[in-house]
């Protein structure tokens, strides 16, 4: 496959697919459909990743295919970390939603995570291509910020899921996830800057490292915060 290094085009075709899931996220969630949420929130996770990857394979853009498989690897295996979250601390709910469920986890949440990931990782290596790496690093780490805390305080109105028996900012934000959250981002950039000259194999390997890294730090905050700060 021929690579694409047209950086403007690139970056062009980023903001037009995003435009056209946008328009479809108003579509299908604002609309009245006779169909469940979690069939809504599922279909709009396979448009997103699809119109990604397809997009990247037409445009033949390598770079943004492999950050791609590197995200939605990390998104399949965020699925323990929820589901620890969510049936070992009781702290997470996910609502019966009319999707099926991976343990107590709805089923698409396999892809969603894949959707901010991708987003603050793109913009992260264009910033990087102009600007040094500690203020990329900044930049992805105000992106990680804004894009889960935005994604926490709204997704409950969707019935998607939401917090509880935590301290809560504004009603619904999990005060000890943001931290665990902005590591992630940050986490997601870094490695995928450190191997994505390398063989696939090692995407494997960094997002299932990156899923243990979050859980790990989703677990040492909730801890920090609710048994010893906030007791």
């Amino acid at each position: 496959m021929e690579k694409n290094t047209n950086p403007s085009k690139a970056t062009k075709d980023f903001i037009i697919i995003h435009l056209i899931f946008i328009g479809l996220c108003f579509a299908v969630l604002l609309i009245q459909f006779p169909i469940a949420i979690g069939i809504k929130l599922f279909l709009l996770v396979v448009c997103y990743n699809l119109l990604i990857l397809l997009g990247g394979l037409f445009w033949k853009y390598n770079e943004w295919v492999k950050l791609w498989i590197f995200v939605f690897l990390i998104s399949i295996f965020q699925i323990w970390p929820d589901w620890f979250l969510s049936a070992q601390l009781n702290i997470l709910v996910f609502p019966e939603d009319g999707f099926f469920k991976i343990g107590t986890v709805s089923g698409y949440m396999a892809g969603l995570w894949a959707i901010p990931l991708f987003l603050l990782c793109y913009i992260g290596l264009k910033v990087k291509e102009n600007y040094s790496p500690v203020k990329t690093f900044v930049v992805v780490g105000l992106l990680s910020f804004g894009i889960f805390v935005v994604a926490e305080q709204t997704m409950w109105m969707l019935q998607s899921w939401y917090p509880q028996n935590v301290t809560l900012f504004l009603d619904h934000l999990a005060i000890y996830i943001i931290i665990p959250e902005v590591i992630l981002g940050l986490s997601t950039f870094y490695y995928f800057e450190k191997i994505k000259t390398q063989h696939y194999l090692m995407l494997i390997i960094a997002a299932f490292g990156i899923m243990l890294l979050y859980l790990g730090s989703a677990s040492f905050f909730y801890f920090l915060f609710e048994k010893i700060i906030f007791i």
